[in-house]
């Protein structure tokens, strides 16, 4: 029978497709770095909802090329997930930027050897509209150029490993489709032990650790919304070559409205959420649209207000 192979399947978007495919009836091989990795991520399975009997789980590393060609062996569709993501930026951007690029290829060349059908590949908006442009509207046609004056690592390693994608599928990429999916910032309740990359914001505020609120804004965008879009893009057959925003409906928000509805609507538990903004400017007032995710793949996001919410009373649930 056929498996679906995801790639860093213990992560935070991770084990949400894992387990939403499980639930489908897809029989999954998940790659982690260490088999250490595996009982996590089949209690983070089961917590989803998810029976892990049709979980096959083996380690490979982005670095190497070792344990690719088995992992890929018999797999149809592919959704490549892993890619590192600091909770502070290197001061060499290529700890970030070689993985990235690197991992990504690796997968792809593999992908193409074993024969998959289709390559799902988890990019980001940091891809998208990471470069200034008038008016601050993005839609999948925009690119951030990875040598805009200032940009930090993270979005440039997200830049450069999706072009690189892209040139590589479309030289040579034999039969093997390929369709990326690019999130904004991505919150939810997660179903790892411990709260990942983003998540940790609303933790920090929650507890306290945070006093002073980053001046910025972006999009929202549910992690069970994000592996959602991941299967219709894999499913969809005019998906094949197209890039997918990800992001929830409505006006992008900054740190401080998140904050303003974590206070809102928890009272009390979100009494230590901090009320002040760095100084400086306002972050220009992105539009980021998803009308292709909708239009063409029918996803239907959730509110972002949900998603803040669920996320904070999952954290205070866990212990936060």
């Amino acid at each position: 029978m056929s498996r679906a192979l995801v790639t860093g399947g213990s992560g935070y978007v991770g084990t949400r497709l894992v387990a939403a495919l499980l639930r489908e009836g897809v029989a999954v091989r998940a790659t982690v770095r260490s088999k250490a990795q595996e009982p996590g991520l089949r209690a983070a399975v089961r917590r989803g909802g998810a029976d892990d009997a049709g979980l096959e789980v083996v380690t490979a590393d982005l670095m190497a090329d070792d344990g690719w060609p088995a992992a890929l062996a018999g797999c149809e569709e592919v959704y490549h997930v892993a890619s590192p993501i600091p909770l502070v930026q290197p001061d060499d951007p290529d700890e970030l930027i070689v993985p990235a690029r690197e991992g990504a290829l690796r997968v792809l060349r593999a992908a193409r050897d074993a024969g998959a059908r289709r390559a799902v590949l988890t990019s980001s908006f940091a891809a998208v509209g990471y470069t200034p442009k008038p008016g601050a509207e993005y839609t999948e046609d925009d690119w951030t150029d990875p040598d805009t004056p200032g940009l930090a690592p993270y979005p440039r390693s997200k830049a450069i490993a999706e072009r690189a994608a892209w040139d590589l599928m479309e030289r040579d990429g034999g039969d093997t489709e390929l369709v990326v999916v690019n999130p904004t910032f991505i919150l939810g309740p997660g179903l790892t032990d411990v709260p990942r990359s983003s998540t940790q914001f609303i933790r920090m505020g929650l507890d306290g650790a945070l006093s002073v609120l980053p001046r910025q804004r972006f999009g929202v965008v549910d992690v069970r919304d994000v592996a959602d879009l991941h299967i219709r893009a894999m499913a969809e057959p005019k998906a094949a070559g197209r890039r997918f925003l990800a992001v929830a409906d409505g006006p992008t928000l900054s740190f401080l409205e998140v904050a303003d509805i974590l206070r809102r609507r928890l009272g009390s538990p979100a009494a230590r959420v901090p009320t002040r903004e760095a100084p400086g400017e306002d972050p220009p007032r992105l539009i980021i649209h998803n009308d292709r995710a909708r239009d063409e793949l029918g996803w239907r996001p959730r509110p972002a207000e949900t998603t803040i919410v669920e996320t904070a009373r999952s954290l205070l649930d866990a212990g936060a």
